[in-house]
This record gives structure tokens, sequence and C-alpha cells, in this order.
């Protein structure tokens, strides 16, 4: 019986392989075989941006191990330079100074890009109903999955970048930029009004 893979008791995770490749290869004389080949190519190579700032960075350090293993899903070349990568993974407190730095960095990396927003302070703020602290990333950045958790678990960021690796391989026009339909994902500060928290919180709508 073949051993299954750590985080992975079901056995049901594909991994990319030569004979997928090789598969893929075959059919590049049909119609939009070349977009597939290349959003395979881009699924099994994502480049992850690690903006840590509290507790969920140490649970994406636990996702990088040896334990879950993400390098088997080709998503763990992790580097600090955002013109090389393409998936940004927001993991903590962003205050209303790191903002613009959070923007920039997103702006600065290459395109097609992704964002991951991990942990209940980088969705929503999280307990820290402050002035200083933005209330969700996807006030200045448009987000394509959300984790829930404080701090969430490495085999659920996990998860979600399965689930991302999913949409990149049915993805179209693929040397198209993406970016204006990205832009209304972005809530804003004045067009997302209160916030569901903010409701809980204080009640009413007024």
């Amino acid at each position: 019986m073949r051993n299954q893979p750590p985080g992975d008791p079901s056995g049901r995770v594909s991994l990319a392989d030569l004979n997928e490749a090789a598969e893929m290869v075959r059919e590049l004389k049909k119609p939009g075989a070349m977009a597939r080949f290349v959003n395979w190519s881009r699924k099994h190579s994502l480049w992850p941006m690690p903006f840590g700032t509290a507790c969920c960075a140490i649970e994406f350090m636990g996702m990088v191990g040896s334990s879950l293993d993400l390098s088997r899903f080709g998503a763990e070349f992790v580097r600090f330079s955002p013109r090389q990568c393409d998936l940004m993974i927001v993991a903590g407190t962003i205050t209303g100074k790191m903002a613009p730095v959070l923007k920039t960095i997103y702006e600065q990396m290459a395109e097609p890009k992704w964002v991951i927003a991990m942990g209940a302070c980088a969705c929503t703020g999280g307990m820290f109903n402050t002035y200083s602290v933005l209330q969700g990333c996807d006030r200045i950045i448009p987000v394509d999955y959300y984790v829930p958790g404080c701090a969430p678990r490495p085999e659920a960021v996990l998860y979600a970048i399965l689930e991302l690796q999913k949409r990149i391989g049915n993805e179209t026009r693929v040397l198209t930029s993406k970016e204006r339909l990205r832009e209304p994902w972005i809530r804003g500060i004045k067009g997302r009004g209160r916030s569901p928290k903010d409701r809980l919180l204080h009640g009413g709508d007024q």
C-alpha cells in the first residue's frame, strides 16, 4: 500500500508528474491547448511573497516545513523580492502605517498575481477594532481567498493554495492582464461602509 503524503489522509490530492506533462505536450495541437499548458505551468510554480506581521506567520512557517511540505505542490519557492513573486500571503495584522507598504509591494509583483488573506487580522482586522488597524487587507488590495482563524492551521492555508491552483488551471486568456478586472474586488474604506464586525460589536446600521 502506498504511503499517503502528510496532511493528506485521503490521498486524493494530485501532484504534477511527468505523465501529466507528457499528456499536455501531446495535446498541444488541439485548440486551447497552449492556454492549458501555460496554466499548468503557472499553478505548479507559484512563488509566494509572505507578508507576515504577527502570529499567523509562524503557522505559515509550519506549512513550508517538512511536516506538510508545501514543496510537493510547487509553491515553496518563497522569495522576498516582489518583482519575482506572483502569490502574496498576507499573514498578520495590518496597521495604518503598514497599509501603503503592503499596497506598494502588491503593485510591484509580477502578473498574473494572486492574494491569500491568512487569519482573522488579515481578513477583517481580527480583535483589533481600532482606528490604527486596517479592517481587512481587501480595503486596499484584491483578495482571492480568505483563510479564517486565529491563527489558522497550516492545513487550512494549504487547502486555499490547492483551490487557487484549481482556479489557475481553468483560467482563460492567459496572456492578458487581469488587474483591470480585479480592481472592483478592492472594497475600499469609503465604498465598503460598516463592516459586519462593527455591526456585531456596536449594533444597528445607523
